[in-house]
């Protein structure tokens, strides 16, 4: 059974007759996120609950500790969660053999990266009744908005439309980013309730920092000059490759979006100007630069090649420097050819 993130919520307590559940996608915040609320669900229910945590490694190391966990009784808890992170495909057996041991008593819940359509996993907890399969895309604009206005109203901020939109524009589609930027904001504003866009400025330190930033877009320019000198001017120490995967998914996004509005408008500059959250002025030529050069087409590739990537660094540490700049250089490369 597929569920979207926010039906969750709407319909609470009949998703407890399901006892599985998948969260997959790229959206690590999301699936955190989720996987709380279901365990508060349950807990609602009865506060003896035991929380029992394996990751896919330790239960394809040993046949028998996964049934150990869903045979085993506990002494002091009536109700168990268990919880598999990190799972692909390597797991698909033993979650169908054990699927229909599992006790009406004991959830199983299985976080998984990004899943391709063919995915034997995905395609399980999809296809199962007594299952929900919830995909954990990267966050919009809308979802990161209401993040920001629960904020607003539960501790009586004041934030101006255009804080907003920076907030918005500089978490790089990741609502952990933006929760631990909005943290800062309602420390700060024990001491004053309204804060202007230069206060939010100089308090707030997203991943995205100006350098990323730069290099990122000189990537997507195909400046490769520009691009091979701020490589080695800040990264002669080690990047923090995620983190720059989301900052450029971020960016491609947000092209893919303005690019798909194209023909609404008779030129780059009316479709730029249109766009929302508002683009600033100094952004403006590099984003027109970029439109120009990037195809819808080619723009899917990119999103397509960053997960891959971002799957590579995570799964595979010993190649993952490789993967990482050849994808940028890949980018970089296309981009000058195209221009």
């Amino acid at each position: 059974m597929i569920i979207k993130s926010y039906e969750l919520k709407k319909n609470s307590h009949s998703f407890l007759s399901h006892n599985s559940f998948l969260l997959y996608g790229e959206n690590s915040g999301l699936k955190k996120d989720i996987k709380n609320y279901i365990e508060e669900i349950i807990k609602r229910s009865d506060d003896n609950l035991e929380l029992l945590k394996l990751y896919e490694n330790e239960i394809t190391s040993s046949d028998e500790i996964f049934y150990d966990f869903i045979s085993s009784d506990s002494l002091f808890s009536s109700k168990k969660i268990i919880i598999i992170n990190e799972a692909t495909d390597k797991i698909i057996k033993k979650v169908n053999d054990f699927y229909e041991l599992l006790p009406e008593n004991i959830y199983l819940i299985v976080i998984s990266g990004i899943l391709e359509k063919k995915s034997k996993l995905r395609n399980f907890f999809e296809k199962n009744e007594k299952s929900i399969c919830i995909p954990c895309y990267l966050d919009n604009e809308r979802d990161l908005e209401t993040i920001i206005q629960s904020e607003i109203r539960k501790n009586n901020l004041s934030l101006s439309r255009e804080v907003i939109n920076l907030l918005i524009e500089k978490s790089n589609s990741d609502r952990i980013n933006l929760r631990n930027e909005l943290e800062k904001i309602k420390t700060y504003s024990l001491k004053k309730k309204m804060l202007d866009l230069n206060e939010i400025k100089s308090l707030i330190n997203f991943s995205g920092d100006y350098k990323s930033e730069v290099l990122i877009n000189e990537c997507l320019c195909g400046n490769i000059t520009q691009y091979k000198k701020i490589i080695s001017e800040l990264y002669s120490n080690a990047i923090n490759q995620i983190l720059h995967l989301r900052i450029l998914a971020s960016k491609v996004q947000r092209l893919l979006k303005i690019k798909e509005q194209s023909t609404k408008y008779k030129n780059l500059d009316d479709l730029i100007n249109a766009s929302k959250p508002t683009i600033f002025w100094k952004e403006k030529p590099l984003v027109r630069k970029q439109l120009s050069i990037w195809s819808l087409s080619e723009l899917k590739k990119i999103i397509i090649e960053i997960n891959k990537t971002e799957l590579l660094c995570k799964t595979k540490p010993q190649i993952s420097n490789a993967a990482f700049f050849n994808l940028f250089l890949d980018i970089c490369t296309k981009a000058n050819n195209y221009s």
